[in-house]
């Protein structure tokens, strides 16, 4: 049977010539140039750091607490996979935690992390860990232990894959969450629930991919070049800041235009709902959605509030909007009862970055007015700002209004990186959850949140 039929390849190639063909960016760099770029330093990190500190834990040379904290390090350093995300770093630190006899696990990883000969061992060494995994995560919850602080066997594709590429990078493709929601979104591709097949599945398609870009561009494509074209559709994670940015921007506004996100010449891919989808704009205070919201009977800072708080229900939370009526509050609040926390969140809308620094007195009251009660009932209070960016001269305000006040963090959090929260949840509802192995973790640490660094965390 024929892996991908014509309408599939036809597709396929459609998406290439996009890719190929896109314009340069803000530095002046098409793309295609800024992923050569990119290889080339992952090649160097591979073969300088990380294929030796592979070969010496597989051989027993450097112990299991060291290899992780050493793969921890490393790609902090070089943010170059996504692996400090739920699917990498943060699925080994549980794996390792919540395993009662570590020489076991030692050894189940060191079998796993091996690079396959062939695809049957592939197979064979993926459902072998996924069946570990599984032991090890139920012995955790019977020992009276939450689901929440054991590791996800949804994970292992996309853990297993990324240490076989690294000692094979042009045989062993990474199943990145991105690039199986762009192949599925593009009918190109579409896994089933059984996780070996779904791996081997994939690795033939890009194989396949590999061969079909290679003969319609004329030009060689590797297995990471493959990559970079779905990553292009999708929402390039590891592209610079800047350039992403602007690249979302523009075609957020374009979607704007265009009967508010609906494409006239094909159905939508975006699993985000319109309310939710046009918060970037709103935040930007669009002088078209200003009109809008005026012919709606109402203010684009409100419409802006209700598009923050359905983002924050569809998410999960117990929600309740505030603000308007209700005194020196903020806009709403948030809550996760199964994780203990609660989140107080205000909307500002701004054509410029907004400074954190010209209202922080009146934060402050804010957060006292809500955190009396709220403190009483939950172990974390984190504080979220919505709004379009923010300008740096935030430090100093964050500092005294986490000293003088109970919330734990306080989060400047992009209307972009929200859009990317709900996206992800939609697209993944069992993978992402509201607790410390998800969306928890994106505000537990204070400052800037953009839509780059949730889609890098959440991969």
């Amino acid at each position: 049977m024929e892996i991908l039929n014509q309408q599939q390849r036809t597709r396929a190639v459609e998406v290439m010539n996009e890719y190929l063909s896109a314009p340069v960016d803000v530095d002046g760099k098409t793309p295609s140039q800024t992923s050569t770029e990119l290889d080339q330093k992952r090649a160097q990190v591979i073969e300088n750091d990380l294929k030796p500190l592979i070969a010496n834990y597989i051989s027993g040379a450097v112990a299991l607490p060291d290899f992780k904290s050493k793969v921890d390090s490393i790609n902090k350093r070089n943010e170059l996979w996504g692996f400090k995300g739920i699917k990498g770093q943060m699925f080994f630190n549980m794996l390792v935690n919540v395993a009662d006899n570590q020489e076991e696990c030692d050894q189940e990883l060191k079998s796993a992390l091996a690079a396959p000969a062939n695809d049957q061992i592939a197979s064979s060494r993926i459902k072998t860990f996924l069946s570990y995994v599984n032991r090890v995560g139920q012995q955790w919850v019977n020992a009276g232990n939450t689901r929440h602080g054991s590791p996800k066997i949804g994970s292992v594709p996309f853990f297993l894959s990324y240490f076989w590429q690294l000692q094979e990078r042009n045989v062993w493709p990474v199943y990145y969450t991105n690039a199986v929601q762009a192949l599925t979104d593009l009918n190109i591709w579409q896994p089933s629930d059984n996780i070996p097949e779904d791996y081997l599945s994939f690795k033939k398609v890009q194989e396949i991919l590999q061969q079909l870009f290679t003969e319609a561009s004329k030009h060689s494509f590797s297995l990471y070049d493959v990559e970079h074209v779905f990553w292009f559709k999708g929402g390039n994670p590891y592209v610079p800041a800047k350039t992403e940015r602007k690249a979302v921007e523009m075609a957020s506004t374009q979607a704007t235009v265009v009967n508010f996100l609906v494409d006239a010449d094909r159905l939508p891919e975006s699993y985000v709902p319109p309310i939710v989808a046009i918060l970037p704009e709103m935040a930007r205070h669009d002088p078209r959605l200003i009109e809008a919201a005026k012919r709606s009977g109402t203010s684009l800072e409100r419409a802006f509030e209700k598009g923050i708080d359905a983002a924050l229900t569809i998410l999960g939370y117990e929600t309740k909007l505030l603000g308007q009526g209700q005194g020196r509050v903020p806009d709403g609040r948030a809550i996760a009862h199964d994780d203990n926390y609660a989140l107080l969140w205000d909307a500002k809308v701004r054509t410029n970055p907004y400074s954190l620094g010209t209202d922080d007195r009146v934060i402050r009251e804010y957060i006292t007015t809500q955190s009396r009660e709220l403190s009483r009932r939950h172990r974390n209070i984190y504080y979220l700002i919505v709004s379009s960016s923010f300008a740096d001269d935030f430090d100093e305000t964050i500092a005294s209004i986490k000293m003088e006040t109970e919330v734990s963090e306080v989060v400047l959090l992009e209307a972009e990186a929200l859009v990317a929260m709900v996206d992800a949840k939609l697209r993944a509802p069992l993978q992402v959850g509201l607790g410390p192995d998800g969306i928890q973790r994106l505000f537990t640490k204070s400052g800037g949140l953009n839509a780059e660094m949730v889609r890098k965390y959440l991969i």
